[in-house]
C-alpha cells in the first residue's frame, strides 16, 4: 500500500494557491509579481496562517530558483561581453561590496550595542544585494539588456563572487572556530580548480553530449540533461562550500555561444520560474511578525538606515563610473535591500557565537523588510524620471546599413529552402535567427559561417528564448506538412506582433495555412516548376514573350482557383481553370485554340 505525506500535500497545496490568488491581484494592482511572492509567503507562513510549518525545508529547495536564474543570465552573456564588463565588474562591484560593508559596519557601531566584530560580520552581508530580486525588477521593466540593467548586473555578479572571501572573515573571527575548517588559500585554489573544470566541461564536453542528444529527438532527455548541467554545476559548487548559483552561472556563460542556447533556456524556464517563485514565498514565510511586533521601531531604524546608506554609497559610486545622477540614484535605490546570502551569513556569525540568535532574527527580519520595500521604492524613483531607461553610448556604436537592417526575422528550419531565404534577408542586413532541430544540418552551417541554433521553432517557449518579443518577422521554412493550427494559434496568441510567413508543403497545405491566418505563405516547389516549365518550353523553340506570356497566364489562373478553393473550402472548385490536354494558350488571342505543337507565328496571326 502506497502512503503519502499530506503535510507535504498540505503545504504545496497552500503555497500554490496562494500564488495563484495573490500573484495575479498584485500584478493587476500595479504592484508587480515579486510583492505578490512575499505577500503570499507572509500569509501562508508560520507566523500568520501557519500553513507551512517549516519555511527552511521550502527555502532549501527555492534556492535552486536563483541557481537556474544565473544560469539563463549565463546563456545570454557571452564570454566577450563578459570581459567588457569587466570594469562593471570588478571595478564597480569590488567598490560597491567594500564601501557599503564598511558603511554599513559604522552604522551598526552607532546604531546598536555590537561589538566592531560582530558589526562587521553583520555590515559586510547587509552590504549585499538579492540577485533574485533585483533580475526580476529588471526584467518586469524590460530593462535587463540595457546599460543600467548590465551595470546593475554587473555589481551582483562580483557580490556573488565576494560569498567565499566574506564566509572567510566570519570564520577568522569566529569565537568557536571549526577545527576542520581548511585555510583560506586552500580555498582559493579550490575556487580555481572548480571554475576550470566547468569551463573547460563547458567549452569540450557539453555540446558534443547535446548534439548526441539531440540526434535522438528526444525532448524529455534532452531537458533532462539540461536540468543535469545546471545542478551538476551547482553541486560542484556546493561541495566546496562555494555558490552554486555562481557555479550555474559559469555553466551557462560557457554554452551562451552554443547552437543548443536556446533549446537550454526554454526547457529550464519553467522550473525557473516556479522555484524562483518559491524563492521569494520562502523569504515572506521567514518573515517573523513577533519580532516586528516586539521591535518594531529598532526594525523601522535599521531598515531606513540600512537603504538610506546603500542608495547613497551606490548612487556615488555609480556616478563616479560615469552613469548620469539620476540614472545612479536609481540604481541606488534597486540595490538597497539586504540579499538572499545575508541569512546564510547570520547563520554562520551565530554558529561562531558573534551574534546571538534574536540578533540573528532581527537582522533577518531587516533583510526581509528590505527587500518588500524596493518595488515600491523602485515605481517611487521611476516617477522622478518617466521616460524608458533605453539604449546609451554605452552600449557602443550601432552600426545601419539600411533602413530595415534593423530589422530582426526569426528563421524556422535551416535547410535547403530557409537558407534561401536567409541568404536574401542578410544581403539586405537584417538580423538572421535560424533554429533548426536537425545536429549535423547545425555543424555543416557553422562551417559556412553560419549561425543555426538547435531546437523545434515551432514550440512557443523556443521562439521565446530566441527573442521573438523583439522580432518583427517568423519564417517557418520546415520541411514536410504540419499542422497549422496547433502551431499558428499559440504563435498569435503569445506573439500577435509578429508578421508570419510559412512554407507550404503542396496546395492543400497552403490552403490550410491561408485558412489559419498567416500574412504570407509559399508553396515550396512551386516556383521551381514554373522555371523547369520556362526551360522546357525554351528547349522546345518558344519565344520569350509567348514564355512570359503563358507563364502570366498560368499564375492568373492559379491565383484565381486558389481563392475559389478558399472561399468554397471544396478543393475541386476553380477545376475549369486548368490547361486541359489539346488546348493551348495562345497570347494576345481571343480564346484557346486545338493544340498543334509548338505556336509558331503564323498560327497567332491566324487565331
Amino acid at each position: 500500500m502506497i502512503t503519502h505525506d499530506t503535510g507535504v500535500l498540505g503545504e504545496a497545496v497552500a503555497y500554490l494557491f496562494a500564488v495563484v490568488v495573490l500573484v495575479p491581484l498584485f500584478t493587476r494592482l500595479g504592484l508587480g509579481a515579486v510583492i505578490g511572492y512575499l505577500a503570499a509567503g507572509i500569509l501562508i507562513g508560520p507566523s500568520a496562517l501557519g500553513l507551512v510549518r517549516d519555511p527552511a525545508s521550502a527555502s532549501q529547495l527555492a534556492e535552486y530558483g536563483i541557481v537556474m536564474l544565473l544560469f539563463v543570465i549565463g546563456l545570454e552573456l557571452k564570454p566577450s561581453r563578459l570581459w567588457q564588463l569587466r570594469r562593471d565588474i570588478f571595478g564597480l562591484g569590488a567598490a560597491q561590496v567594500l564601501a557599503c560593508g564598511a558603511a554599513l559596519t559604522g552604522v551598526l557601531l552607532l546604531l546598536t550595542g555590537l561589538t566592531w566584530q560582530a558589526a562587521l560580520v553583520v555590515g559586510l552581508p547587509l552590504g549585499l544585494s538579492s540577485t533574485a530580486l533585483v533580475m526580476q525588477v529588471l526584467a518586469e521593466k524590460d530593462i535587463t539588456n540595457t546599460p543600467f540593467g548590465t551595470r546593475s548586473f554587473s555589481m551582483l555578479l562580483f557580490q556573488d563572487l565576494a560569498i567565499v572571501p566574506l564566509l572567510t572573515v566570519v570564520a577568522a573571527l569566529s569565537r568557536a572556530p571549526d577545527p576542520h575548517a581548511i585555510p583560506g588559500w586552500q580555498q582559493a585554489l579550490l575556487t580555481v580548480a572548480a571554475l576550470s573544470i566547468l569551463v573547460i566541461a563547458g567549452r569540450y564536453l557539453l555540446n558534443p553530449v547535446f548534439r548526441l542528444i539531440g540526434q535522438l529527438k528526444v525532448r524529455e532527455a534532452f531537458a533532462a540533461a539540461a536540468l543535469l548541467t545546471v545542478l551538476g554545476s551547482a553541486a560542484l559548487m556546493e561541495s566546496l562550500g562555494l555558490s552554486m548559483a555562481l557555479g550555474a552561472f559559469v555553466a551557462g556563460v560557457m554554452l551562451a555561444e552554443s547552437p543548443y542556447r536556446h533549446a537550454l533556456e526554454a526547457d529550464i524556464e519553467p522550473f525557473r520560474g516556479l522555484l524562483l517563485g518559491l524563492f521569494f514565498v520562502s523569504v515572506g514565510m521567514t518573515l517573523d511578525l513577533t519580532v516586528l511586533r516586539d521591535q518594531i521601531g529598532m526594525v523601522l531604524l535599521l531598515v531606513v538606515a540600512l537603504m538610506t546608506t546603500k542608495t547613497l554609497v551606490i548612487g556615488v559610486l555609480a556616478r563616479m563610473f560615469d552613469t548620469g545622477w539620476m540614472r545612479a540614484f536609481q540604481m541606488g535605490l534597486l540595490l538597497a535591500q539586504g540579499g538572499e546570502f545575508g541569512f546564510v551569513l547570520f547563520a554562520s556569525a551565530e554558529r561562531g557565537l558573534l551574534i546571538d540568535h534574536s540578533a540573528a532574527q532581527l537582522f533577518g527580519a531587516v533583510v526581509t523588510c528590505s527587500m518588500v520595500l524596493t518595488p515600491f521604492l523602485v515605481r517611487l524613483a521611476s516617477r522622478f524620471n518617466p521616460r524608458e531607461i533605453v539604449r546609451t553610448d554605452l552600449d557602443g556604436p550601432e552600426t545601419v546599413v539600411h533602413r530595415d537592417a534593423s530589422a530582426r526575422v526569426l528563421l524556422v528550419g535551416g535547410g535547403r529552402v530557409g537558407q534561401g531565404v536567409a541568404q536574401m534577408l542578410l544581403a539586405r542586413g537584417v538580423e538572421v535567427v535560424a533554429i533548426d532541430n536537425d545536429p549535423e544540418l547545425i555543424d555543416v552551417s557553422r562551417l559556412f559561417g553560419n549561425r543555426v541554433y538547435f531546437g523545434d521553432g515551432r514550440r512557443v517557449d523556443i521562439l521565446r528564448a530566441a527573442g521573438a518579443e523583439g522580432a518583427q518577422a517568423l519564417v517557418l521554412a520546415v520541411d514536410g506538412k504540419w499542422s497549422p493550427a496547433q502551431v499558428i494559434d499559440p504563435i498569435r496568441a503569445a506573439f500577435p506582433h509578429l508578421k508570419i510567413i510559412a512554407r507550404a508543403y503542396d496546395r492543400i497545405h497552403l490552403l490550410e495555412l491561408l485558412r489559419a491566418d498567416v500574412d504570407a505563405a509559399g508553396r515550396e516547389m512551386f516556383d521551381g516548376s514554373i522555371a523547369l516549365g520556362r526551360m522546357t518550353l525554351e528547349v522546345l523553340g518558344t519565344e520569350p514573350e509567348t514564355i512570359s506570356a503563358i507563364e502570366a497566364e498560368f499564375r492568373r489562373r492559379d491565383a484565381e482557383r486558389l481563392e475559389l478553393q478558399l472561399c468554397s473550402g471544396d478543393q475541386l472548385s476553380g477545376a475549369e481553370r486548368l490547361f486541359r490536354p489539346g488546348v493551348s494558350f495562345v497570347p494576345d488571342a481571343l480564346g484557346e485554340i486545338p493544340f498543334s505543337g509548338v505556336v509558331d507565328e503564323d498560327e497567332r496571326v491566324s487565331a
